[in-house]
């Protein structure tokens, strides 16, 4: 049986976090949950809740995939994806995640590269030992002002933002299918693309 993909997205457990920027990588998992109908469960491996399942077609055309969303706080995000990758045996990992580099409502995939400060990213790179995985980021742009950067993004959405993010939300899952399903250099061309003509 061929090893699957690991996708994780990246948030703070809790209601108090639920709906601010830094939790898009939760929200993003839950709309893929939903489009392929099924739940996340607590994993026995790892603090983590998890689907295993299969995206784009049947038997042998399909893609293994397991979906995460550790439970931990974000700053300690790598060691439920190290143990998760661990005990599937995933040979590739996507990691879902808000990016204040890049303008509200922007997604750009990637693999590899810095981390920009993204502390979920860091202790990722801290306990694989490698940057080498893929990112789906979301943008959230940087905060106004002299807001600090934890603020902003431990914020919720403005009421304007709240308009486009479904939007967002659901831009950031049809690229996570197609970075999965077509690679990375077809998602990107198609991604980064459909965000230049906004």
């Amino acid at each position: 049986m061929s090893a699957p993909i690991l996708i994780v997205g990246l948030g703070n457990p809790g209601p108090r976090y639920a709906a601010t920027r830094h939790n898009i990588g939760h929200m993003v998992l839950d709309a893929l949950a939903e489009e392929i109908g099924a739940s996340f469960k607590a994993s026995g491996k790892a603090q983590a809740d998890v689907i295993e399942g299969r995206l784009g077609g049947y038997g042998a055309d399909s893609v293994r995939v397991v979906f995460a969303k550790p439970t931990t706080y974000m700053n300690v995000s790598g060691t439920p994806v190290q143990k998760l990758k661990a005990f599937y045996g995933a040979d590739e990992l996507v990691v879902v995640h808000d990016d204040i580099d890049l303008p509200f409502d922007t997604v750009r995939l990637k693999r590899g590269g810095g981390e920009g400060g993204h502390n979920g990213l860091k202790d990722i790179s801290r306990c694989l030992g490698t940057k080498d995985y893929l990112r789906v980021r979301a943008g959230v742009g940087r905060p106004a002002g002299r807001m600090e950067v934890s603020d902003h993004v431990l914020a919720p959405f403005t009421a304007e933002e709240r308009q486009t993010l479904p939007l967002l939300i659901d831009d950031t899952a049809q690229a996570t299918l197609k970075l999965v399903l077509n690679g990375l250099t077809q998602a990107q061309q198609e991604v980064h693309a459909k965000a230049d003509r906004k």
